[in-house]
């Protein structure tokens, strides 16, 4: 049966308060940082030698796909109501608004040292202690628009930006292409600083501390930005019919990219599955 993932502005107080209680029980079972630990060992970029599954590649929507059906799946075996809500950051954009509430995800980290310290995840509650990452912080931080150097979270017309493009990825593949909805989305771009994080960049950016790096699902809101990442593959797939993950086949004997990428019929490590049987999930869930 097809189950809903809503927007999370939209969800009750008792919606909130389930979809909270079943990431906190997950944790206390140890099974979280087992996700955690997979995005630390899968997060390989381009300027590294080996396959890139996770980023900086034309997998980056089918691989974070199947990582956040695996968490919730994960979710509804402690709660089968609950379900992955999504933030979309084209719209609830301030550093108080959903879903930095006190019910939800908590707030913004504290000025000295970044530590969030409000709401089910701060780690005061002791219900939440970091215990994979590049650092050896064991609290959530965050830095909610940059406070040294501020910048703001993607519009709508830098979604439409990426939404228009046709093309789903192009050669290499990596984060230096400029063309192809998947790097647009994702938010490789050229230059330095601020301008040249675009979209789902930009949101890690903006959010900052925990959410920098690898080890960024420490950070539950990673799971919301997720989501609505997904949403926009859903909604590419939609406007372009005619068009589908690239590259269709393997890159050739002596080619750069040669074992660098998942094409659309191998299988996307660490699971036994294609990008191509995570084209469509419409048996599984909708958005609303």
């Amino acid at each position: 049966m097809t189950y809903t993932r809503k927007d999370v502005s939209k969800l009750t107080g008792t919606e909130r308060r389930r979809f909270v209680g079943a990431l906190l029980e997950l944790k206390r079972r140890g099974e979280y940082d087992e996700f955690v630990r997979m995005h630390v060992t899968y997060y390989t970029p381009d300027g590294e030698r080996g396959l890139r599954s996770a980023h900086m590649t034309p997998s980056f929507l089918p691989w974070h796909r199947k990582l956040l059906l695996d968490l919730e799946r994960a979710l509804r075996r402690v709660d089968p109501s609950v379900t992955v809500p999504y933030w979309d950051w084209t719209r609830d954009r301030t550093a108080t608004s959903v879903p930095w509430t006190d019910d939800l995800l908590g707030g913004n980290g504290r000025p000295s040292d970044r530590q969030v310290m409000t709401g089910p995840f701060a780690y005061r509650e002791g219900r939440w202690p970091l215990k994979v990452g590049v650092t050896d912080r064991r609290y959530l931080t965050r830095d909610l628009g940059r406070a040294r150097d501020p910048i703001a979270l993607p519009t709508r017309n830098d979604l439409e930006w990426a939404l228009k493009d046709g093309v789903y990825d192009t050669y290499p593949y990596d984060s230096t292409v400029t063309k192809g909805f998947r790097n647009k989305l994702e938010g490789w771009g050229t230059g330095r600083g601020s301008a040249s994080w675009r979209n789902h960049n930009r949101v890690h950016r903006w959010i900052g501390g925990t959410m920098l790096g690898g080890a960024s699902p420490n950070d539950p809101v990673f799971w919301l930005h997720h989501a609505f990442v997904d949403l926009q593959w859903i909604r590419w797939q939609q406007r372009h019919r005619a068009h589908r993950y690239l590259p269709d086949k393997p890159p050739g004997v002596g080619n750069a990219q040669r074992g660098r990428i998942v094409a659309r019929h191998e299988k996307l490590p660490p699971w036994d599955v294609t990008p191509d049987e995570l084209d469509d999930m419409s048996a599984i869930y909708r958005y609303v």
